[in-house]
């Protein structure tokens, strides 16, 4: 009978997974298992996934970053998102998540499992929403069976981790119509949901079938990741009552979940003021048992659409250094559009720079070496080692070889006054030319 990676690890048991998690992240095995055991750190890794290669999540790991494609029902194709998908992988991105709406969801996961080295997840209810449609014509006509089967499909193909909205109870949502909201339900998985309910009157059928989701979840080692459904949407809708009532039922659900040896991750805000940012991360951690948690962003401002991918870096760096193990990328397009390949390319490329930002707060291993040794290229003026230390190469050379005459060693922002140059030469420093 194959076990998760948590109930191997609480066997006693190193996997193959666990081997190359605690190498690259130069992590002592037995601290990697004690933990994978404990359910600080997940390796989303099914059992179905054939080449992929393990990235763990969680305590004292690098920060991961994640890439959102997938089709919608205004572009279809799933081949462009296959091409989004080399991009998100040859930027940096540790998983992408596979978000179709269109007409050819399940020829999209496939194709996406297929190309996919990294983790990939999924949200079942996206699915489960447009079969109901066609088949029943709304999505409040989708049944517990139409999820149910839908989460076993996509955990059979090999989805390494999904969204489930487990935590939006009846309670949670009419904390929220008690309370009032400026942006209401934003999360595309907690509106379904909520819809459902108030139309059925009815709690949440995965809340009720959770036992079942982790049935699923344990056969084929799917963690779970905990959905926020009532995720704020504005900064003015932040940290209220609805939110922190389905976060302290996601704490429950972490429980539950690892009482079954499913391995577990918790999702996160999305819009949060800077200055809510840390307390928002600490209670997650504090409320849910320390379980990885995965953010999207948290965008600091409302107003910067076209840029909010800088927005969520902002919010991404501090959410990380504060506990965030896992940070979703937001694309220039966010709110304006389906990104599209150089949104995936800036977006990966920008939530990046905000996790390693974290990563050296957080003292992950090499991440301080790794802007120590840019210094020194910096200080030698050695520009090829330069390119070689850039979180994006492509980009760094580009620029340079545009705007700089060729052979020139300083660069054309100072010209003849380049301080370095200047300095190097009264210390006695060795310049390489490049």
């Amino acid at each position: 009978m194959t076990m998760t990676q948590m109930q191997a690890a609480r066997a006693g048991k190193i996997t193959d997974e666990m081997k190359i998690v605690a190498q690259e992240e130069k992590m002592d095995i037995n601290v990697l298992k004690e933990r994978v055991a404990n359910g600080t750190i997940a390796i989303c890794a099914n059992i179905n996934h054939k080449n992929l290669h393990p990235y763990g999540v969680g305590e004292g790991l690098c920060t991961k970053v994640n890439a959102n494609i997938g089709t919608s029902s205004a572009f279809p194709d799933p081949e462009p998102e296959i091409e989004k998908l080399n991009i998100a992988i040859a930027a940096g991105a540790h998983s992408v998540m596979d978000l179709s709406t269109g007409n050819n969801i399940d020829a999209s996961r496939h194709a996406i499992l297929e190309h996919s080295t990294v983790m990939v997840g999924t949200v079942p209810i996206y699915q489960a929403t447009v079969t109901a449609i066609k088949e029943r014509g709304a999505v409040v006509k989708m049944t517990e069976d139409d999820l149910l089967h839908t989460i076993e499909k996509q955990a059979k193909d090999g989805a390494d981790f999904m969204t489930i909205h487990c935590g939006v109870t009846m309670d949670v949502i009419n904390r929220m119509r008690a309370e009032g909201r400026y942006m209401d339900v934003v999360s595309r998985g907690g509106s379904f949901i909520t819809g459902w309910m108030l139309y059925n009157e009815k709690n949440n059928p995965l809340y009720e079938r959770y036992d079942d989701i982790l049935d699923i979840c344990a056969k084929y080692d799917v963690t779970m990741s905990l959905g926020d459904g009532l995720r704020p949407g504005c900064l003015a809708d932040a940290t209220d009552h609805a939110q922190i009532q389905e976060l302290l039922n996601l704490g429950g659900l972490v429980k539950r979940a690892w009482d079954r040896g499913v391995q577990v991750m918790v999702e996160g805000p999305g819009h949060v003021p800077f200055d809510q940012i840390a307390t928002n991360m600490k209670l997650q951690k504090s409320l849910c048992h320390n379980a990885p948690f995965y953010v999207l962003g948290p965008l600091v401002t409302d107003v910067a659409p076209g840029y909010d991918h800088i927005t969520a870096a902002i919010g991404g760096t501090m959410a990380a250094v504060n506990g965030a193990d896992f940070l979703c990328y937001v694309t220039p397009a966010e709110h304006l559009a389906l990104p599209n390949n150089q949104d995936v390319k800036d977006g990966v490329i920008v939530t990046r720079i905000a996790a390693h930002a974290a990563d050296i707060v957080k003292g992950v291993p090499g991440a301080r070496e790794w802007d120590l040794n840019m210094a020194k290229a910096r200080k030698q003026l050695d520009w090829e080692a330069q390119m070689k230390l850039a979180i994006d190469p492509q980009t760094a050379r580009e620029k340079r070889a545009s705007r700089n005459p060729e052979g020139t060693t300083a660069c054309s922002m100072c010209g003849d006054y380049c301080a370095v140059e200047i300095v190097n030469k009264y210390l006695g420093a060795t310049i390489e030319h490049c």
